[in-house]
């Protein structure tokens, strides 16, 4: 592979990873029920997210619950698992993609909540839903260089907002079947926090290597997903096919058999829809049984996506196995990132 697409670390290691999951379950029957009269009027059948997304319910937190208060839930139950000296803690990267504000970061506001040391860097790492694969990299590399002992990476979203204002859009009269199609991404969201804590292997006994991994861009499909915590309108159908398509480019550039790619005990891929890992999986030769699914009652929770399937599975994990983390974000960016558990 050309340039820097390819990274690999040499004692990276997972000691955490940890979800935590917004309490408010909201189904797509709710869904269907508030945008029944739409569906009257253009004609259009109810229970798509269901029966083509493959999405029955997503989560909110309450009101009151604010991104950054999510990431720092992660952040506090990843350091406890981890069982670690917070003051060892030298970077803390938030990759939210959902933010109340844009200044100051949103990293700010978490290392303050969790009384980290002032020597510890702080920065957002904002990638779409590549953030927290990107987040593990930088963070690899800098343990690498001796430059930090421990890394801290949080994600705290929430699609409350988003999906009652989209709502609000789709149910009045003037919305159309253009409309509804552009916007129907955004009913896919839901809401969650991940956190994951990084430290040297060598020195974490029952730690889990960070191998490396590839990365691939495409950015001439930069228009076809634009989101803010009112709209995202999506080309659903051209952010498909741009992204598996520079997905087989990627999966084309990594010698397979020297790899074992295809023989991995465990794919963690970005949890988008029922039709996107059905392809992805197919595009790529993925054994579909190896690829665990959380997007039925979680959907899509951008960047923190990855680290919560990986979360939930890490319990069944055994040590040896190999793990690959897939993920795609608007863009459009691709990445995959090995992990020996």
């Amino acid at each position: 592979m050309h340039g820097n697409a390819t990274h690999t670390h040499t004692d990276t290691a997972i000691i955490s990873v940890v979800a935590v999951h917004a309490p408010e379950v909201v189904t797509s029957a709710q869904f269907d029920e508030r945008l029944g009269g739409t569906y009257a009027r253009l004609g259009t059948q109810p229970g798509l997210l269901e029966s083509l997304a493959g999405i029955r319910e997503r989560r909110w937190w309450p009101e009151e619950v604010s991104f950054a208060e999510a990431a720092a839930k992660a952040g506090q139950k990843a350091i406890d698992e981890a069982g670690i000296d917070p003051s060892r803690i030298g970077l803390l990267i938030d990759t939210s993609v959902c933010r109340a504000h844009l200044e100051p970061s949103a990293a700010v506001a978490v290392h303050a909540m969790l009384d980290l040391p002032s020597s510890c860097l702080n920065f957002d790492l904002a990638n779409a839903c590549l953030g927290f694969m990107n987040g593990i990299q930088i963070a690899g590399t800098m343990i690498d260089a001796g430059q930090i002992d421990y890394a801290l990476i949080v994600d705290g979203e929430g699609s409350r907002h988003t999906q009652l204002a989209t709502l609000d859009r789709l149910a009045s009269e003037d919305a159309t079947i253009a409309d509804l199609f552009a916007e129907f991404a955004s009913l896919t969201l839901g809401s969650g926090a991940a956190a994951m804590v990084l430290g040297r292997h060598s020195e974490n006994p029952g730690s889990h290597r960070v191998i490396g991994g590839i990365s691939q861009a495409d950015t001439s499909h930069y228009k076809i997903c634009i989101g803010t915590l009112d709209q995202m309108r999506t080309d659903t159908k051209a952010l498909l096919d741009a992204g598996l398509h520079l997905a087989k480019k990627s999966w084309a550039e990594v010698d397979l058999d020297a790899n074992g790619w295809l023989e991995m005990d465990r794919y963690i891929i970005h949890q988008v829809s029922q039709v996107h890992t059905s392809m992805m999986c197919d595009v790529l030769g993925i054994d579909r049984d190896k690829a665990p699914l959380t997007f039925p009652t979680l959907g899509n929770v951008g960047p923190a996506s990855v680290p919560i399937t990986l979360a939930e599975e890490a319990a069944s994990l055994r040590p040896g196995d190999r793990v690959l983390l897939l993920g795609i974000g608007s863009g459009i960016n691709a990445m995959a990132t090995e992990i020996l558990w």
